[in-house]
């Protein structure tokens, strides 16, 4: 079955319906709804919160809470959250994305385990910094505190990166496509940190 675009805001309820009325059977449910801007600790109002844990929390509960039942009664599912490297290690000025991402990583941690049984795993993608709009907006307002040019931002984020680069979108795109796979069904309830070595941790 074709299923066509389906256009409008997924915080809004309206959307969500018509999007599950387009799709009502999905084997794979891809939530990666964009993050709040960044913004410092100080500056971060009541509002601020209640929107990022709406599109980073709620919203990606309401499309699996809606998705799931007929995934399990079809005995396969595949769910993944695009969450950040935030959730393992907070980043100062993405205070409300890593809160509400990690909200949301804690609330679907119980459902991962308990309907794998049924062939429907949940798991989570943790990008690191990917060669993407974001990034370069990131790297724009970095040049412009410093006075450096964003050649030169760019240069020195690469440094700070094991790797020595930035992701490439496309190698994100395989190990999501992996998890949405029939080949991945002996996973679930994972973090998967997608950051060239970043993260410092062993575990």
């Amino acid at each position: 079955m074709t299923v066509g675009e389906v256009l409008g805001d997924l915080n809004d309820p309206a959307t969500r319906a018509a999007l599950i009325a387009a799709a009502p059977d999905a084997d794979i449910l891809v939530n990666n709804n964009g993050g709040p801007p960044f913004k410092a600790f100080a500056a971060i109002a009541r509002e601020d919160i209640l929107a990022g844990v709406e599109a980073n929390m709620l919203t990606p509960i309401a499309l699996v809470q809606a998705l799931l039942p007929g995934m399990a009664e079809r005995k396969f599912g595949r769910i993944v959250n695009i969450t950040s490297s935030s959730v393992k290690a907070p980043i100062a000025g993405l205070d409300v994305s890593s809160g509400a991402r990690a909200g949301l990583t804690a609330f679907l941690a119980p459902a991962a385990r308990a309907h794998v049984r049924d062939n429907v795993t949940i798991n989570a993608i943790l990008p690191g910094t990917f060669a993407t709009d974001r990034q370069r907006s990131a790297l724009e307002r970095a040049a412009a505190e410093r006075g450096v040019t964003i050649e030169a931002a760019a240069m020195e984020a690469k440094a700070r990166n094991p790797a020595r680069r930035f992701g490439d979108p496309a190698e994100f795109g395989a190990l999501c496509a992996f998890l949405a796979s029939a080949k991945a069904g002996f996973i679930t309830g994972q973090n998967i940190l997608i950051d060239g070595g970043a993260f410092p941790g062993a575990f």
